[in-house]
């Protein structure tokens, strides 16, 4: 099989991980993540979302972490805005780069966003205009690709339709959200398949979580395929608060270690990944589930 030579890791556990944690992390505390994240050799860290505190409180403190970071050259900082005032709070807040977010699953966008497919799409495109006009450069996410807890099975032709939306928008990336981790290779195979017929490749992305382990194997299917893009949560942290049930995101950490076995450069130094989940790990005041980190704790072999 002809494997990318090179596999990009974008790193969403200060938002995506962070988001749904009972625990609050404390604005010092996030900030410290982020900079230890900033040194491991990632170029890409979703570092909060400007939601309104009511609806994610694990995430008031976006602008204070935004703002108290200590940025990296190499690195792009990204936030997740739902919404215009979130758009101002950010650009204010001098972010690198504006994640916006769709979900495939009509329920599923009326619970996470509280609005239609059809009126986030007009949201969406007014933000991505508006962010285009800052310099700000515009990723999406399509939510619940693979599955929805609320609709169960969601049609391919939906997944194109609102792929293609998001494109004619202005994003230069769509990442795909497994958002409840029921994806499996061959559902993988066939709707990567049916995307790179119309876009390309390297405009994909991938966004596992990994509910039933099926994560890292959803993502060797995706390479075969030419993907070299995946989204990942250091030490599998996460959760999508409108998404019952869902666990974390594959592990960084996990992901990194089986990509550099196969051979496949990454760009990331394994032991600094290995510090900062455990940094975040005694933050949070419990174990996170990556094996990485399971093996660095001596419960396994």
């Amino acid at each position: 099989m002809d494997w990318p030579k090179h596999v990009t890791i974008k790193e969403v556990g200060p938002r995506d991980g962070l988001q749904n944690e009972p625990l609050f992390i404390e604005t010092e505390d996030k900030i410290a993540w982020i900079n230890r994240l900033s040194g491991t050799g990632l170029q890409h860290i979703e570092m909060t979302s400007f939601v309104n505190p009511k609806w994610i409180p694990a995430l008031l403190d976006a602008a204070q972490v935004a703002r108290g970071i200590q940025r990296n050259p190499a690195v792009t900082y990204s936030a997740l805005i739902p919404n215009f005032q979130g758009l101002e709070r950010a650009l204010a807040a001098s972010v690198d780069e504006v994640a916006v977010v769709i979900s495939a699953s009509e329920m599923h966008n009326r619970r996470n966003i509280n609005q239609s497919i059809a009126d986030s799409l007009i949201t969406l495109k007014t933000i991505t205009m508006q962010a285009g006009a800052a310099g700000k450069a515009v990723r999406g996410y399509l939510s619940t690709v693979f599955g929805c807890p609320y609709e169960g099975e969601i049609a391919l032709d939906q997944v194109l339709r609102l792929t293609e939306k998001m494109f004619e928008m202005g994003v230069y990336e769509v990442s795909l959200g497994d958002t409840i981790g029921v994806a499996h290779p061959r559902q993988v195979e066939a709707v990567v398949d049916a995307l790179l017929l119309r876009f390309p490749v390297e405009k994909i992305a991938l966004h596992f979580h990994n509910t039933r382990g099926m994560a890292l194997a959803n993502i060797v299917m995706a390479m075969g395929k030419g993907i070299s893009i995946f989204d990942a949560s250091l030490g599998g942290l996460g959760g999508c608060p409108y998404a019952p049930g869902a666990a974390g995101n594959v592990a960084t950490d996990d992901l990194n270690s089986m990509l550099r076995q196969m051979g496949i450069v990454t760009g990331l130094d394994q032991e600094r990944l290995l510090l900062a989940a455990c940094f975040i790990e005694e933050k949070l005041g419990r174990a996170l589930p990556s094996h990485a980190l399971q093996i660095v704790h001596g419960k396994l072999e």
